[in-house]
């Protein structure tokens, strides 16, 4: 399963909130996802320095949808706030 991510890094406190993207949404990342404009928004207290985000996301996601760590993988976005992520 493939879905879209907005990580908001360095916010105040971490939660984790269903969203429908926007019709202005990468065409190529619509085709990947299939549930188009469905996704997360991700509330994150680490900072998005050298993979520190990334890593809190993943914790976070695996606890939420409650499996294990390695079965999430971030596939786009690694370096930006919208995310790929698929779990296998």
């Amino acid at each position: 399963m493939i879905f879209s991510v907005k990580v908001i890094p360095k916010a105040s406190h971490v939660r984790i909130v269903p969203y429908k993207r926007t019709s202005n949404s990468n065409v190529a990342s619509r085709k990947l996802v299939k549930e188009e404009g469905s996704g997360f928004k991700v509330y994150l207290t680490k900072p998005a320095q050298d993979g520190l985000a990334n890593e809190q996301l993943v914790s976070l996601l695996s606890a939420h949808l409650k499996i294990k760590k390695y079965q999430i993988k971030i596939i786009k976005g690694e370096r930006c706030r919208n995310k790929l992520v698929e779990i296998t």
